[in-house]
């Protein structure tokens, strides 16, 4: 009762944004006036209180120890966090939009400038198709207002792309190591960025050659906006072929890897959240699992379940430091 919520929570105090993709809105209560997180982060001795609140009818204010914090993007990093939780499984059956705020979710934790980025194009991206539309129910076209978009879009397009070229590259060794571990040798996994415009061409001249093809879809059909991740198993396409447990298994070596990254670039480990993880995961890949996270001494993981009994007696078997908590009736019980 409520254990997502309380890893959602955490998320959103780290990175003001739900891990399950919702609206701010629909994060407060039905009825609700407002809604109001906060938690007390200790990192190396120093404590820091994050509160994040919003009405319901207005844009969500953040606080870091009593200071305001005006763009919510210069707090994006300060707490890295990375959330594996059963909507995971979205990433391989929906469309390429979450597999593009996987990539950006991550990058954005450990680059300021990427994140700047990703938000100038979109912004500008936005307008360029406001624009795209208004010619078509206009019946008019006007290069020059076009032209000035297009003049601001190459920089941060060609910066994204070769971030997350170069975080792919970085990911795909340590992605194929962490499945084989979790399936204990069982299948070979990989995953490869998919862009519809070939790494380091000029994307200035990408627009150019698509501007009759933009006008009459009426949008941008070419960008960062565009790229996907493909996920294989075996050879063979992951969403097409893989059982239960191998695309569990799939989906959590990618979150481990995206742990593993910020680790790596941060140096220091982030706050792992693992909601209902042990579902659909036979008892092997389950020990598999919990070994992983301890042999790479994980500074810090909440650990959600229906069962006490099997978390609990999975994670004594390895001599780990411990505490559970129970949920009853909206309220949280140390045991």
């Amino acid at each position: 009762m409520g254990k997502t919520n309380i890893l959602d929570a955490i998320h959103y105090l780290c990175l003001t944004k739900s891990h399950r993709g919702l609206p701010d809105k629909a994060m407060v209560q039905h009825q609700a006036p407002f809604l109001r997180v906060d938690g007390r982060f200790d990192t190396d001795g120093s404590y820091h209180k994050v509160v994040i609140k919003m009405m319901a009818d207005k844009r969500k204010e953040l606080e870091v120890n009593g200071t305001p914090i005006a763009r919510l993007a210069d707090h994006i990093g300060k707490f890295p966090a990375v959330m594996i939780a059963p909507d995971d499984v979205t990433l391989v059956q929906d469309g390429s939009e979450e597999r593009r705020r996987y990539l950006d979710t991550t990058l954005s934790q450990i680059s300021p400038q990427y994140l700047q980025h990703l938000i100038t194009f979109n912004n500008l991206l936005k307008q360029r198709n406001a624009l795209l539309k208004n010619f078509a129910a206009q019946r008019y076209f006007e290069p020059l207002l076009l032209e000035a978009i297009d003049r601001q879009m190459p920089l941060p397009a060609a910066a994204i792309q070769t971030e997350r070229y170069a975080m792919v590259a970085n990911i795909q060794p340590l992605f194929q190591e962490l499945y084989q571990t979790i399936s204990g040798h069982r299948e070979v996994a990989s995953i490869a960025l998919d862009s519809d415009w070939p790494e380091k061409q000029d994307y200035a001249a990408i627009l150019e050659e698509n501007h009759s093809k933009d006008r009459y879809s009426e949008r941008t059909s070419a960008g960062p906006h565009r790229d996907d991740l493909l996920f294989v198993l075996d050879g063979q396409p992951l969403k097409k072929f893989a059982s239960q447990g191998q695309l569990k298994s799939f989906l959590l070596a990618l979150r481990l890897a995206q742990f593993e990254y910020l680790r790596t670039r941060i140096g220091g480990s982030p706050i792992l959240l693992l909601d209902d993880i042990f579902d659909k995961l036979d008892s092997l890949r389950v020990r598999h699992l919990v070994g992983l996270l301890l042999e790479r001494q994980v500074q810090q993981i909440f650990i959600t379940d229906t069962q006490r009994n099997r978390l609990e007696e999975v994670v004594a078997s390895f001599g780990a430091v411990y505490k559970v908590f129970e949920v009853e009736n909206g309220t949280i019980l140390e045991s």
